[in-house]
């Protein structure tokens, strides 16, 4: 047995993490199983692209609001407490959706005020989850406890989608049925944590503390200009707002079609995380990552004009390995280039930028689709991925030419 697989078991068999990798992995396939239950019961019941972008606008305008306050709240409170509250808040929520869609009263107005009750609740969960982390490790094990919970969080992105398709070919209540017990599950196995190191509660922030991360992004180019790519190559390549059309109304295959198609870019993130793992990229990093973006907005392209599932499938996965790529690449050079003092603020604001490029790039999708049709707003938002990426080359040289991560 080798030294990592060794240091991974006597990690798991460590409680604390034990109970909160459990706890992690049920929210996690919750929050996949809802998002193609969503989608899909959405346009069923309008058959509107813009109904289906006007989700990703809802969850996001409570993040745009709450982030930096969000953060200073798991600092501040009992982190456990935070996560627990939220689960159990979207636990009642897809109970609600789970009766409406059984007893066959709900609307797609109730689907968009739980989808912005699911964007509070994820504001104050996410940062409090991840604060929990060195908390609940063994400090010599920090970074195999990071990449226990990121292969969790891809093992949900692959299996959630396909599970929530395949229930919600069932039945339209049964994946919010599902959720409700996996929420409630993980909400039991978050209480159950004993914090090696709890956290020591800070002061009630100032204005200027609060917001300090903005200035410091602002004077810094290389984390400007990694954070700004991001929210706007995103924001024009999300294609994947669009599934429940291509599963639908082009490629025909319903919604056990739309749980796999979802799955693919998790399952492309996968295999390239496994890749980087074995082969790092040591040299210019700065130039891979805008590749990278690059080779994303192609896919986005191959994608929005293919009429087939092998090669919407191959797309998709292609998008994800090139994603994951860019994002380890532009998360290393943030955490790098933040002195430690700023990291929490400066990862408030990257967690907005991040949230804003997925949610605000599928209401940017849903609109386009509405004005042109599906295919010609994927093409679009694919070319503007690449045209944003070229630009960014432009405006950011220093970003452009850093050529390790040190």
């Amino acid at each position: 047995m080798s030294a990592s697989t060794d240091s991974a078991s006597a990690l798991l068999r460590h409680k604390p993490f034990l109970y909160y990798f459990a706890g992690r992995g049920f929210s996690n396939f919750s929050r996949q199983i809802v998002a193609v239950a969503i989608g899909w019961q959405v346009y069923q019941l309008t058959g509107s692209a813009f109904a289906l972008g006007m989700v990703g606008l809802v969850q996001f305008l409570p993040t745009a609001f709450l982030t930096f306050y969000a953060g200073h709240a798991a600092d501040r409170f009992d982190r456990k407490r935070v996560v627990q509250i939220c689960q159990f808040v979207e636990s009642a929520a897809v109970a609600f959706l789970a009766w409406g869609s059984y007893a066959g009263w709900l609307q797609v107005e109730h689907i968009f005020i739980v989808s912005a009750l699911f964007g509070v609740a994820v504001s104050f969960e996410r940062p409090a989850a991840a604060s929990m982390l060195p908390a609940v490790v063994p400090p010599s094990m920090l970074q195999r406890g990071t990449a226990l919970n990121g292969a969790a969080m891809e093992l949900a992105s692959i299996c959630g989608p396909a599970l929530g398709g395949f229930a919600s070919a069932v039945s339209p209540g049964l994946p919010y049925l599902l959720t409700a017990v996996f929420w409630l599950v993980a909400c039991i196995f978050n209480g159950a944590i004993h914090e090696d190191r709890p956290a020591r509660p800070i002061e009630v922030p100032t204005p200027g503390a609060l917001y300090a991360g903005v200035g410091f992004v602002r004077r810094n180019p290389t984390i400007l200009g990694t954070i700004s790519l991001d929210l706007f190559a995103v924001l024009l390549g999300g294609a994947t707002a669009l599934l429940p059309i291509y599963a639908s109304d082009i490629l025909h295959t319903g919604p056990w079609g739309l749980g796999v198609l979802r799955a693919a870019p998790a399952v492309g993130s996968l295999l390239m995380t496994l890749a980087l793992s074995r082969w790092p990229i040591s040299r210019r990093v700065g130039m891979r990552m805008f590749q990278a973006v690059i080779v994303f907005g192609m896919a986005t392209v191959v994608f929005a004009l293919s009429t087939e599932i092998w090669l919407s499938l191959l797309a998709l996965l292609v998008m994800g390995a090139s994603d994951t790529v860019s994002v380890v690449i532009r998360l290393s050079l943030v955490q790098l280039a933040t002195p430690d003092e700023m990291r929490g603020r400066v990862s408030a604001i990257n967690f907005l930028f991040i949230n804003a490029s997925n949610q605000l790039g599928e209401f940017e999708s849903g609109l386009t689709a509405a004005w042109f049709g599906a295919v010609p707003a994927a093409v679009i938002g694919g070319v503007g991925t690449i045209a944003v990426a070229l630009l960014w080359m432009k405006l950011f040289p220093s970003l452009r030419n850093v050529e390790k991560l040190e």
